[in-house]
Order: structure tokens, then sequence, then C-alpha cells
């Protein structure tokens, strides 16, 4: 079981992780290119992931192998340190295509009411 910490930062990324595929839902990835707003939401979901991802203990972390904790702190170091240099392409897939199985093993986690 994750500590209160732990807890309070996994809920962080399952908020967030919510609320970038609801974003993207009934859109396609052309949307990002013609909604700044959009485009920004979805990032700024995905920094906080990995803000909070990078704050998880190591004991969290080893208890669960199967979220890929070092590509989502890299995926958030890179949208806040090439902020002019994002690669949309990698930002649609990572909402689409990454973020729905994270939130399934965060609520395998946390409980699908994000309580644990």
């Amino acid at each position: 079981m994750p500590c209160n910490e732990d807890i309070t930062r996994l809920r962080h990324m399952l908020e967030s992780a919510l609320d970038a595929v609801s974003f993207v839902q009934n859109r396609n990835r052309s949307s990002l290119d013609t909604n700044k707003m959009l485009q920004l939401a979805i990032v700024r979901c995905i920094e906080i992931i990995g803000e909070a991802a990078s704050k998880i203990s190591k004991e969290c972390c080893d208890a669960h192998p199967q979220i890929p904790w070092k590509n989502i702190v890299n995926m958030r170091n890179r949208l806040i340190h090439a902020y002019f240099d994002i690669n949309l392409d990698t930002v649609w897939s990572a909402a689409t295509k990454d973020l729905p199985p994270l939130i399934s093993e965060l609520q395998k986690i946390l409980g699908p009411d994000g309580r644990e």
C-alpha cells in the first residue's frame, strides 16, 4: 500500500490523465494544430502527471513496475525544457494511447474512484 504522500500524487496523476483523455474525446490529431487551448491543456496535464510521478517514492515505484515511471518523468522534462519544440504527434499519442492504460493501472492501485 502506498504511503499517504504517494497516494496524493497518484491521485494527481489519475485526475490529470482523466482530464487529458476527456479533452481529446471526439477530436482528431489535427485538433492540436488548430486549437491552441486544447494543445496547452493536454501538455499541462502531461506535465502534471510527470511532475507527480517524479515525486513518487522509490518503494512505490518498485511496487508498481508496470507503470513506466521513468518514461513519464522524461516526457515531463522534455515538455518543460523544450517548450517551444514540442512534437504534437507525441503529445497526441500520449493522450490517446498511453494515458488510457495508465488510468487503468492507477485505478488498480487507488480503486476505481481514486480513493484506494
